[in-house]
Formats: structure tokens, sequence, C-alpha cells
């Protein structure tokens, strides 16, 4: 009896031991399931946010100057391809990460009916051994011996039902292990897969940008402010007018001109008036020396 009683007791904790781990994976398989699939929904969304973007900047470079607007067009020409890439992830998180995680929830179900089994059957042992303690209490006859045959039915099958049990449940665990390996590699190489293309397609689009030509683009832009003969005429006007300051110029070096002329005019009339003098004065002095001879 003894033996019998410490084997209910190491079965009771072996029992405790599997329901514990079960519990264990129910918890923290459906918490990784909520995440994940939190995570692909928000991926999904930022591939819609994506998508708008790409839209907006065709309708912007359709209004562009013609550089601006073939490096606007081809960055998202690669930003849209893209979102091909991101779509793909998102299947592909769905059907490797979030479905088998998801799976567990079955598997879980179906551990616990296997629990329940092994419970009812130790119970079931529980309860004989119990009657048959009874059994001898109160009539210590031959009626303990059909009691004592029905615990040894019901040991012997609440022995099976636990070997069955550890032989599940060691399945689980070996079941388990591996499908976190294959899930979380699954979800590793996804996004490696994601980024590497990401990287590539992000450093086509940066050159796309990078190769606009701003110079050419301004003088596209200044064109389109004037019509095609402003220029022109434009010279023509600055060629045939001068500031206020270069008019006020010519008028003083004008006003000069005319006052050296006018002093050059009184010193020739100066010595003009000089010369007439001298030839008077001379004819005078011809005159009083012929009156002289006579």
């Amino acid at each position: 009896m003894m033996l019998l009683g410490r084997g209910l007791d190491a079965r009771d904790n072996q029992t405790r031991q599997i329901q514990d781990a079960v519990s264990n994976v129910e918890k923290h398989f459906g918490e990784l399931c909520q995440i994940f699939a939190g995570y692909v929904r928000k991926t999904a969304r930022l591939r819609d946010k994506a998508d708008l973007l790409v839209n907006e900047i065709y309708a912007y470079a359709a209004t562009e100057t013609p550089n601006l607007k073939v490096g606007l067009k081809n960055f998202a020409d690669e930003f849209s391809r893209l979102q091909d890439y991101r779509q793909a992830e998102v299947d592909r998180l769905e059907a490797k990460v979030v479905e088998p995680l998801k799976s567990y929830g079955t598997i879980v179900k179906l551990k616990r009916d296997d629990l329940k089994a092994t419970l009812t059957a130790k119970n079931r042992e529980a309860k004989q051994l119990s009657q048959l303690e009874k059994t001898r209490q109160r009539n210590p006859s031959d009626r303990h011996i059909i009691a004592e045959s029905e615990l040894q039915r019901a040991s012997l099958d609440a022995t099976r039902t636990t070997r069955q049990l550890e032989e599940t449940i060691d399945n689980f665990e070996k079941q388990k292990i591996k499908d976190i390996k294959n899930i979380f590699s699954e979800f590793i190489t996804i996004e490696m897969l994601f980024h590497g293309k990401a990287l590539e397609i992000y450093t086509a689009a940066y050159q796309n940008i990078q190769n606009i030509d701003e110079n050419e683009d301004l003088e596209v832009f200044r064109s389109s402010l004037y019509p095609p003969d402003y220029q022109s005429r434009l010279d023509i006007v600055r060629a045939n007018s001068k500031s206020p300051l270069q008019r006020t110029g010519s008028l003083k070096s004008s006003l000069r001109t005319v006052q050296i002329s006018n002093s050059m005019l009184r010193k020739d009339e100066e010595e003009e008036e000089e010369e007439d003098e001298d030839e008077e004065e001379e004819e005078e002095e011809e005159l009083d020396a012929t009156k002289e001879v006579r």
C-alpha cells in the first residue's frame, strides 16, 4: 500500500510538471502569435502608406521641370518596386511565422485532452485505493481481495495512460523546440531577404535623385518666366540707355569742354589785342622817324 501511495505521488508530480509545461507553451506561444500578427499587420499598413506616397510623387513629378520630373519618376518607380517585395514579406511572414504559431492552439488543446485522460485514470486509481482501505477496515475478509483486484486494474490503467502521456509530452517537447527553431529561422530569413532587396533598391533610388541637374532645371525655370525675345530686347535697351549717374557725368564733361573752349577763345582775343597795340606803336614810331628826316 505504501508503494502504491508513493507511485500515486510520483505520478501526481509528473502530471503537474506536464501541465505546467503545456500551460507555459499555451501562454507564450499565444503572446508570440499575437505580436507577430500585429507586426505583419503594421508591415502591411506601411506598404499601403508607401503606395499612397508613390502616387503623390507621380502626381507632383508631372508638374515639375524636366530633370526633376525624370528624377522623381525614377525614384517613385524604384519605391513602388520595393512595395512588391514588402508584399512578399507580408505573405511569407503570415505563412511561415504566424500560422505555425497559431496552430499551437490546436496542439495545446490535444495535449490537454491527453492530460485529462491521465488525470481521470489517476483519480480512478486513487478512488480504488481509498475503497480498498475502507473495505479492509470494515470487513477484513475476502472482500478486500476483490477490492485489491480492482485497484490493480485501476493502477495498470493509470500506469498505461501515464506512459502514453510521457511519450506524448516528450514528442510535444521535441516538436516544440524544432518548431521554435524553424519559426525564428524563417522570420530572420524573410527579413534578411527583404532588407537586402531594400538596400539594393534604395541605392538605385538615391542615385536617381542625385542625378537631377539643378542648374539645367533652373535655366528652364528662368526661361519660362520671360518671352523668347525678352533678353535680346533687354540688351538693346541697356545699350541705348544710361543711368542717371552716367548722364550727370556726361553733362559735367560737356560743361568742362565748353569752359575750356571759352577760356581759349578769350586768350586768343587778348593775344590779338596785344598784337594790334604793338603794330600801332610800331606804325607811330615809323611815322615819327619819317618826320624827323624831312
